[in-house]
């Protein structure tokens, strides 16, 4: 299987238009991270300010109490609102990462199988047994990689199912907290 000059050239610039596109998805998630991490500051000076003030205009032990109790809650839900748009961020980055890599480990593998076909029918006489065999070990090397593929992805599903319940958990702790006092 020779390859002609234009399908190089055609490889070459798909493959750069695909480095293009995950640099560009790539510096989409840096911006989102950058303006997520602005916005943050922000508010925790304005928050700070606001604290501040409170906090001088305190006049008894009682007030102080209270004062610092209600400081809890907000600061939880902003720290879990916080770290779900952080996930939020790395889930679609790397969703849009791993989209692609599945694509293109799909083509390599497509385009494996061309070439174990090709090589089987071109196989010398008397080889059938040894094709057979051969393929019979591509179709279980490429089925123990869907196995494992699929167990990443559950993997991962059940990870991020379990970020969201410790944060719902650890906010609704906070709330429950903060009532109590």
């Amino acid at each position: 299987m020779t390859l002609t000059p234009e399908q190089v050239l055609a490889a070459n610039k798909a493959n750069l238009e695909t480095l293009v596109g995950l640099t560009n998805k790539a510096f989409s998630g840096v911006e989102q991270l950058i303006e997520l991490n602005l916005a943050a500051a922000k508010s925790t000076l304005a928050d700070s300010q606001k604290q501040t003030h409170a906090a001088l205009s305190v006049k008894d032990a009682q007030e102080l109490l209270a004062f610092q109790a209600s400081l809890f809650q907000p600061l939880a839900e902003k720290a879990a609102a916080y770290n779900r748009h952080l996930a939020d961020i790395a889930t679609g980055t790397g969703s849009h990462f791993q989209g692609h890599l599945e694509s293109q480990f799909a083509d390599a593998q497509k385009a494996f199988n061309a070439l174990v076909d090709n090589a089987a029918q071109n196989a010398p006489a008397g080889s059938e047994t040894a094709v057979a065999a051969f393929k019979t070990a591509v179709s279980a090397g490429n089925n123990a990689l869907e196995s494992v593929q699929k167990a990443v992805k559950q993997a991962t599903d059940v990870a991020e199912a379990n970020f969201k319940n410790i944060t719902e958990t650890a906010l609704n702790a906070g709330k429950t907290s903060s009532k109590k006092r």
